[in-house]
């Protein structure tokens, strides 16, 4: 299949770490590395080269630590430390399916990964890599989903894609209010008044100032990333303004 038929060619990826943790949400599950790994190919092999973001939720949540004599700066670097193993980890799942990967990181971390650099992210980008950007913004106070905008911006991405275990911003939370409504397209400005915690405050207002679209999904339907980069209906649409 070639590229002639997609809207994104070169989205930014934004994962949750706990998705690589399965049912449980902790550690690493092989069945959902496996499976990532294969959406991923799918994505590679219909002409699109992905950058990649991940939380670290499935090893340590920096700000949400539940262990008080840690400093919050502290915290939230053992939160940036869990995202590069969940880089590393997910580079060799990749590598294993036949995707060139680089990994980068925000923080030095010796001879492990890359030191993240735009212009060097950009070429590799360029050639077909996929890029896995570890250790968010490398700065405590900053989430992933802020990292994942700032990357987005920096190495030119035609999309910012969130995955999600929920199938699209709504209204409420779905798990708790099963009346609520799902947004086919919202703005970044309705996202931003009605607080609806798609992404953090700061990674909504870098996407709008930058025009960066945004598209909010789940991966629990197969394909989707290959439907998402085709422009086909999946998801919600974070926009500027509705037609």
């Amino acid at each position: 299949m070639t590229g002639t038929n997609l809207k994104y060619k070169k989205p930014l990826l934004k994962l949750s770490g706990e998705m690589f943790g399965g049912k449980d949400g902790f550690g690493f599950d092989r069945a959902s590395l496996e499976g990532f790994a294969k959406e991923i190919k799918a994505v590679v092999d219909a002409g699109v080269t992905p950058g990649i973001v991940i939380g670290g939720g499935n090893f340590f949540r920096g700000a949400k630590s539940t262990l008080p004599a840690v400093k919050r700066h502290n915290a939230d670097s053992i939160g940036m430390l869990a995202t590069v193993m969940n880089a590393l980890c997910f580079a060799d799942h990749l590598e294993a399916v036949g995707v060139k990967t680089a990994v980068f990181s925000a923080m030095p971390i010796g001879t492990l990964t890359r030191p993240y650099d735009i212009d060097k992210a950009q070429k590799f980008l360029n050639k077909g890599i996929v890029c896995i950007f570890s250790a968010g913004t490398g700065h405590p106070y900053f989430s992933t989903d802020t990292g994942s905008a700032l990357r987005a911006i920096e190495t030119g991405c035609d999309v910012l894609v969130k995955a999600t275990k929920v199938d699209g911003v709504y209204d409420a939370d779905p798990a708790k209010v099963p009346t609520a409504k799902k947004f086919d397209t919202i703005t970044y400005e309705e996202v931003l008044d009605k607080k609806l915690g798609v992404m953090d405050l700061v990674a909504i207002t870098l996407c709008r100032d930058n025009a960066m679209p945004l598209k909010v999904l789940s991966l629990n339907e197969p394909n989707v990333l290959v439907k998402a980069c085709r422009g086909e209906k999946v998801g919600t649409d974070v926009v500027p303004v509705r037609d």
